[in-house]
């Protein structure tokens, strides 16, 4: 959720830190901070609520210096104020400390170590900071030694950067559960949970795995375990451009990745599909997946309505069940497992805390599992068996849009080489590459049609506080999807609904003007949900339906070109996202970074 930021040895620490927390203003935040130390005996706390813009402001010229740690803090203990904002510092002020996680036993060491220690703040941060500063000054403790101790007495999750106001040369930092990089620089080092915060410094970047320690200076780092052991590890490599984070002409990061999804199909085409349309996927993970009676499917959020969908794909052209399940459900409540289950993990960050618990379970249970991922590097795409890469590029905007469609396609990819591998005729005769293709075309007509989409929001959902999207089949899937959607950015109460659940109780919501918004791409059921749509009328809805070439009907506002059932998602999805786009901009509110939401959730 939040972002950390530090760098050592530049002479330009403090533009540094500034530039790197506007990079990841996306992850979500409510206050930012930093901390710069000029090692000659000057240093510097500057700490605002709100944007990154309000602390810059607050950053007089004067504040420079070698060293420096920085933050976006995502209010969990307290609420978003300057003294609950990070950095966190001691009593005596001689520590500071950023921290991304939550202790969960804060109120106990509190109690238990320092029960006479005045506190500044409401944060669970201050208590590691306070804690440390305890065990330095009075049990005479180095500071590492002081970080070693209180991290052992931790339970809970964290990344971290500690200074040292007497060691102004280092930085101290540590990681469990949440992200943390060590980059590797030229005239200095930087430590940041988020690579794109710090990519025109370095590409090379150390990887800080969980219940480790590091002691970083400008230009030597010292990696050890909590409990004191040496590790060594090589550098990763992590490429990302100025363009792929650039807005370009655009004028919000949503729009620009909406509009990126047909090169995502193509560039998943490319890169999973041979020239005559053959998957190409690793096959080792193609026989552990053969030798499953089940296959488990574990996401949040929209990553988690993608998996719906590829229940749906892998169950047509592999004919192997599958579960679909909550990752924060799923981590307290498994299910009884079928006898060679398979897990596969639908992270757009790689960093999800939710779906990390229940894979470090299935781990522990010496089961198989594969992560499908937008961030090749990520900690979920390092500690599974097996990693597929969306290719889809970074995603900014908090709502995700091409990453949703990105995973179907990687799914369907998955589904037919899987379904190939066990010679299904459905599978070996399903043209995948065409349908990606057609997919793509269709993608591109939709994102084409600006100006109609702003329309048709404006005219179907205009000032509405309420909204429904039904459908029946995968066009259920889809209505969860496109109403979370709207519902994330717009502020718009939105749900979405099983077409047929309506005389069950929903249409005692239906009244007059209410937006309800239909997919119907399912001939089987196209009929019934037709039926459903008079239901509504009568009760002085206003229906917007969106259906496919095999079942429109000729007052219908949107029809798509026909796709395989299973990748209609591919279409609907882009049409959920135009409405949420349209409807946001017209409230006047901030597509990317909508209120109380982060990017990348990395605490239960």
């Amino acid at each position: 959720m939040c972002g950390i930021v530090g760098a050592i040895g530049y002479e330009t620490t403090t533009e540094i830190l500034l530039k790197g927390l506007e990079r990841l203003e996306y992850r979500g935040y409510d206050s930012a901070g930093l901390y710069i130390n000029d090692q000659t005996g000057h240093d510097y706390l500057v700490k605002t609520v709100g944007k990154i813009a309000t602390l810059k402001s607050a950053v007089k010229p004067t504040v420079q210096g070698s060293l420096g740690i920085a933050h976006t803090r995502w209010a969990t203990h307290g609420q978003p104020s300057e003294a609950n904002a990070h950095p966190q510092f001691s009593t005596s002020q001689r520590f500071y400390l950023v921290h991304n996680g939550v202790i969960n036993n804060f109120t106990a060491l509190k109690q238990q170590y320092l029960a006479d220690t005045h506190f500044a703040s409401q944060t669970d941060t201050e208590v590691l900071v306070q804690l440390i500063a305890k065990f330095v000054e009075q049990e005479q403790l180095t500071t590492l030694a002081a970080l070693q101790k209180t991290l052992q007495l931790v339970n809970g999750s964290y990344a971290l950067i500690l200074v040292d106001r007497d060691q102004p040369d280092q930085l101290y930092i540590a990681k469990n559960k949440s992200p943390l990089l060590i980059g590797l620089g030229e005239q200095g080092n930087v430590v940041t949970s988020d690579a794109l915060a710090t990519y025109d410094l370095t590409d090379q970047y150390l990887e800080l795995h969980d219940q480790e320690i590091a002691a970083v200076s400008a230009d030597q780092v010292q990696l050890l375990t909590l409990q004191g052991a040496s590790q060594t590890r090589q550098p990763i490599t992590i490429t990302v451009t100025d363009g792929e984070v650039s807005k370009g002409t655009y004028p919000t990061y949503m729009l620009k990745e909406i509009d990126e999804q047909p090169a995502v199909m193509r560039r998943i085409s490319q890169k999973y599909l041979t020239a005559a349309g053959e998957p190409q996927i690793d096959p080792n993970l193609l026989t552990a997946l053969a030798q499953a009676d089940r296959l488990y499917f574990v996401a949040a959020g929209t990553s988690y309505h993608a998996s719906l969908v590829g229940k749906r794909l892998f169950e047509k052209f592999t004919q192997i069940p599958v579960e679909v399940g909550v990752a924060s459900e799923f981590g307290y409540h498994w299910p009884i497992l079928a006898q060679h289950p398979f897990f596969i993990f639908l992270s757009q960050s790689g960093e999800t805390a939710d779906s990390r618990q229940v894979l470090i379970e299935a781990k522990r249970r010496g089961l198989p599992t594969l992560v499908i991922t937008n961030v090749t590097n990520s900690t979920l795409a390092r500690e599974s068996d097996f990693h597929l890469d969306l290719y889809a590029g970074p995603e900014i905007a908090v709502a995700s849009t091409k990453a949703y469609t990105a995973q179907i396609a990687v799914e369907a990819v998955l589904a037919k080489a899987l379904g190939t591998y066990l010679k299904l005729p459905a599978a070996e005769e399903w043209s995948l590459q065409t349908q990606l293709g057609l997919a793509a075309n269709g993608m591109e007509t939709l994102v084409d049609n600006k100006q109609g989409w702003s329309d048709l929001a404006n005219n179907f959902l205009g000032a509405s506080q309420d909204a429904f999207y039904l459908g029946r089949g995968i066009d259920y899937d889809v209505s969860l999807e496109a109403a979370l959607k709207l519902k994330e950015i717009s502020y718009v109460h939105t749900e979405g609904f099983a077409a047929g659940e309506l005389k069950h109780g929903t249409i005692a919501l239906i009244e007059e003007n209410v937006p309800v918004i239909t997919f119907i791409t399912e001939a089987s059921t196209a009929g019934h949900t037709r039926g459903n749509v008079q239901e509504v009328l009568a009760r002085g809805a206003q229906v917007l339906v969106i259906a496919s070439e095999d079942c429109q009907q000729a007052d219908d506002q949107i029809v798509l070109p026909q796709l395989t059932p299973e990748l209609m998602p591919l279409l609907t999805g882009v049409c959920g996202q135009l409405l949420a786009y349209y409807a946001t901009l017209q409230r006047g509110l901030n597509v990317d970074q909508p209120r109380n939401l982060a990017k990348s959730v990395t605490v239960e």
